[in-house]
């Protein structure tokens, strides 16, 4: 028999049944995770004295030679050899002979596969986390480069009261701000050691899977070896935490899209990162964020896809479980092409300042503000709500703003009003009296900026830290 399992079986495998049920189509890209777990795992075994050292070494010589293959794109993967491990470990073989069979020893593919994904998306994790703070260093960027820019704010779609467009960009700072820590939370999920469960009730052999982890950089080992092979909570949480970051870029692209049209017109992305019309050649169209908006979707599936094929499964490991990569591959290709692209779009992007202050100059958002007035003079609140509804109906139907209206005008709704009500309406009075923490005020947006910077440059560092070294030597 030709595979490395096949002393039990007296036929060879449908060859419809070998493609089916093979996934070196997409795990070979834990190739490189393979071969480090290996290298940490014979070097194990020669430590323990379970193989003599002379074996571990020619193992780790044939290893590296393997990796540089790897790494060379030399390597020919066969669905033959059906997943990434038995391809690893059939080339390994080839390179230095029988010996390369005792590999294997204590272990099995079910912790060896886990190991693979723990290595491969802990190193992932830790890019995110850096992407995410390019994007937000570039948010913050336009931030200190708009803290007069004054542009209407919304709810419902409709303008609400003013706001300042530092204050807008830096609301997405903090969203990405608790994607990075929700990444960076998991990370001490993710950063635990399955190696040494066996298929799924540990071995017979004295191996030392603390030595093991130390080796791969690991913090702990899992407690229970059932678990450790059919736990994919850490991919689970990792799918559900990048749902997150597409839904908070997906909401940037949205307002991104509005801002660059001709009806808005508030920002003009880079050409670099617009496309145009194959027949209408005044287009420039914001595909980028277009297309982040529609790929959020496919990460989502991926999510509930990993789920439902969790749901109903029994311990240990069920070969429903191999659906649980083509998912993260997918997700973590999608993020990162995403964080990739927004960083350099959102600090080449054109504020259209001029624009946003027309358009806050031609609406009713500060008509707030002329009720807190008249409450300020002694009104009810709920009396101040009712003038300023009608004096807005007058100014509509005279195709007036409120600013253009006199003070008789005013004073018709209302006795309390007097003079100082032309300084209260003034857009910057409006952004300027929202001076509480958190609010739009530009003193609270100034402060607001230092502390995200303060705290972009302390989460910088836990991305430095978590840095791995190749394990392969």
């Amino acid at each position: 028999m030709s595979k490395l399992w096949g002393g039990r079986f007296t036929k060879g495998t449908n060859k419809l049944v070998e493609e089916y049920t093979a996934s070196i189509g997409f795990d070979k890209a834990l190739a490189e995770e393979d071969v480090q777990g290996s290298l940490a795992h014979v070097t194990m075994l020669g430590r323990c004295g379970i193989l003599p050292q002379e074996d571990v070494e020619t193992i780790k010589n044939g290893l590296n030679k393997v990796l540089e293959k790897v790494r060379a794109g030399e390597i020919e993967f066969s669905v033959a050899d059906e997943d990434i491990h038995m391809n690893i470990e059939k080339n390994l073989i080839e390179e230095i002979g029988p010996v390369g069979g005792k590999l294997h020893t204590g272990r099995s593919r079910n912790d060896q596969v886990a190991t693979d994904m723990h290595l491969y998306l802990r190193n992932r994790v830790v890019e995110l986390v850096a992407l995410l703070h390019e994007l937000q260093d570039a948010l913050i960027g336009q931030a200190k480069d708009n803290v007069e820019t004054i542009v209407p704010g919304y709810t419902h779609l409709q303008r609400a009261q003013p706001i300042l467009f530092a204050h807008h960009l830096l609301a997405y700072v903090s969203m990405f701000r608790r994607d990075a820590e929700r990444l960076t939370d998991s990370y001490k999920r993710i950063n635990v050691l399955p190696l040494g469960a066996g298929a799924l009730a540990g071995t017979t052999f004295p191996i030392d899977r603390h030595f093991v982890a130390e080796q791969l950089g690991f913090d702990s080992v899992y407690e229970n070896s059932l678990d450790a092979v059919s736990d994919r909570d850490f991919i689970v949480e990792f799918l559900a935490n990048a749902a997150l970051v597409m839904t908070h870029l997906s909401r940037l692209s949205e307002e991104l899209v509005l801002w660059s049209s001709t009806e808005f017109s508030f920002v003009e992305l880079d050409d670099a990162f617009c496309t145009g019309s194959s027949i209408m050649p005044q287009k420039k169209n914001p595909d980028v964020p277009e297309l982040v908006r529609g790929k959020t979707g496919r990460v989502y599936g991926n999510l509930i896809g990993l789920l439902t094929v969790l749901k109903s499964l029994p311990l240990a490991y069920n070969k429903d479980m191999q659906e649980d990569k083509e998912g993260m591959f997918d997700t973590v290709a999608t993020l990162t092409g995403a964080l990739q692209l927004f960083a350099p779009m959102i600090s080449t992007m054109k504020v259209n300042k001029g624009r946003m202050r027309e358009a806050v100059n031609t609406d009713f958002s500060n008509a707030t503000d002329i009720a807190d007035f008249l409450v300020g003079k002694g009104l009810p609140f709920r009396q101040a709500h009712e003038v300023i509804g009608k004096t807005v109906l007058y100014c509509i139907q005279e195709g007036k703003f409120l600013l253009d209206l006199t003070l008789e005008e005013f004073k018709q709704f209302s006795p309390l009003f007097d003079e100082a009500i032309y300084a209260v309406l003034q857009p910057e009075a409006v952004v300027n009296a929202r001076n509480v923490y958190g609010g739009t005020a530009t003193v609270q947006v100034q402060a607001a900026i230092e502390r995200a910077e303060a705290a972009l440059l302390a989460a910088g560092e836990w991305v430095r830290q978590h840095g791995h070294e190749d394990a392969a030597q």
